[in-house]
């Protein structure tokens, strides 16, 4: 089932009896506009931001930076370690020119549209609890006032978890996403500071506050951020691992779109400051899917796999979100109808064996799937044979999936800015229960690598034989084919993240 696209394609705001197909549209395309276009004095050509990779461990040289100015770019900022220049110029030869150089592994443009980037546009909005809804829900004793209302940890199990553990201290869990407002009361008792900061444009913003949304951003990264360690403090919801530390790392601009440069400052930012594990709802724009057979999405993704594989060997655990397309991402064509999503998409047909989806379809990172409030694949959710590792509840619409409690929606509940609470959907919202999971192993194992982590979240996963026949919508027909056994399949990969064998095994 194939639905309207939009750039925020790991999260949904679906309101209750809302069909999907409408839902997934609520959140418009932005391409340039002539007005837009910024240009370099000559007035001639726009200014792009660049990835240049060179040979991981030898600096950004003064002879590399020489050749960079010569092919007409200046460096923003390098990230030594693994190679990778940032780089803008106005030339629109700038990547054949510097790809020429000796010592270039690759380089690439990281977007379409010109520095600075379009004004900010409209993101629409999840579905807000109402005060009433607030005032009318009743929590048991030990639970959070909304806590009635999240489906979704007793479906991993976290209820029965929490009365054993709520995670460690010392564990921090950072969010790569559109911001994180510190300030609710929900996220503040647990937010690390030291480890937040603005990646925007590729290189680090400390300044206070930096990680925060603006208020005509988007509130996505802030319900990512309760889902996974939302305190348990009396006020509003409670988190998969409510004990352990978040931090922001900000990463999309304005506009919503999360590019490589940022991406890469993320991972480095996290490698650099002891997170133990990463979320990564989102993908790398401008291309949905980034083929190594094109010079420049192939420097994207050389880019980004170094900075996550980097993260990796320090100790973090890099999890993101499968995608909410109904794709089998172990199909041999998938057809792609919004890359470059900043620039003039066209309906590309790509292999995505060769073609990938950046950062969940990356060596080492854990892609997840979404479930809904009967356990079932989340009509939305990705899937595929071999690249959905886990599952995890991510919600559904109600149509669907309804949940067994009339009170509930069978979406994700979650702080957004402002001090207020509300519902999405999507891959987005699966993926932070993941995160949470791999918080209280890590807080259970404090000594564990991130790969035996990742061991025992597979390990500890319950299996979950595939649904077949998987027709979602009840109209007869088919809506997609799941492939494998009940511990390792195209839907739930090796089954269902639980909470409450991560902190008892």
């Amino acid at each position: 089932m194939t639905a309207p696209q939009s750039r925020y394609r790991r999260a949904m705001a679906i309101p209750l009896g809302m069909a999907m197909a409408s839902a997934l549209a609520f959140l418009p395309n932005v391409t340039a506009t002539a007005a837009d276009v910024t240009t370099t004095a000559a007035g001639d050509s726009p200014s792009l931001s660049y990835v240049v990779n060179i040979h991981p461990g030898h600096g950004a040289s003064a002879r590399m930076r020489k050749a960079v100015t010569k092919a007409g770019g200046t460096v923003v900022t390098s990230y030594d370690r693994i190679g990778v220049l940032v780089v803008h110029s106005a030339d629109p030869d700038f990547a054949r020119k510097i790809r020429k150089v000796h010592g270039v592994d690759s380089a690439g443009a990281t977007r379409n549209a010109p520095l600075p980037t379009q004004s900010t546009t409209d993101i629409g909005a999840p579905q807000v609890l109402s005060a009433e809804q607030v005032a009318r829900t009743r929590a048991a004793d030990g639970q959070d006032p909304l806590e009635p209302l999240q489906w979704d940890l007793p479906a991993i199990k976290a209820d029965k978890a929490h009365e054993k553990t709520l995670g460690s201290r010392k564990v921090t869990v950072a969010v790569i996403d559109t911001g994180v407002d510190d300030t609710h009361p929900d996220i503040a008792p647990n937010f690390d500071r030291n480890a937040s900061v603005n990646c925007v444009s590729g290189k680090p913003d400390t300044a206070d506050g930096a990680w925060r949304p603006s208020a005509s951003e988007s509130p996505h990264g802030t319900h990512v951020a309760g889902e996974i360690a939302g305190a348990r403090n009396g006020v509003g919801i409670t988190g998969v691992a409510p004990g352990v530390r978040v931090a922001g790392i900000k990463v999309a601009n304005p506009d919503g779109y999360f590019y490589t440069e940022a991406v890469v400052c993320g991972f480095m930012w996290a490698a650099e400051h002891d997170v133990d594990v990463t979320n990564n709802s989102y993908y790398t724009d401008p291309w949905y899917f980034n083929c190594k057979d094109d010079p420049d999405q192939r420097a994207l993704v050389d880019a980004v796999t170094r900075a996550s594989r980097y993260a990796e060997k320090k100790g973090t655990v890099n999890v993101a979100a499968a995608g909410n397309e109904s794709y089998d991402l172990d199909s041999d064509a998938i057809t792609d109808p919004v890359s470059p999503n900043d620039g003039t998409p066209s309906d590309r047909v790509i292999d995505p064996h060769r073609c990938s989806d950046i950062p969940t379809q990356l060596p080492g990172v854990v892609t997840v799937a979404s479930t809904g409030a009967k356990g079932l694949k989340s009509s939305f959710s990705n899937y595929g044979l071999g690249v959905i590792d886990i599952a995890a509840p991510g919600g559904d619409s109600t149509a669907y999936q309804a949940p067994q409690s009339p009170a509930t929606s069978g979406l994700i509940l979650g702080p957004l800015p402002g001090g207020r609470w509300g519902y999405m959907a999507g891959t987005s919202m699966a993926t932070p229960h993941v995160v949470g999971v791999a918080a209280l192993i890590k807080s259970t194992h404090p000594h564990a690598s991130a790969a035996l982590v990742k061991a025992l979240l597979y390990a500890e996963a319950d299996a979950t034989p595939c649904t077949d026949p998987y027709d979602i919508d009840g109209d007869g027909k088919v809506d997609a084919e799941c492939k494998g056994p009940k511990n390792h399949n195209s839907f739930y990969g090796f089954g269902t993240a639980d909470a409450l064998d991560a902190v008892t095994r």
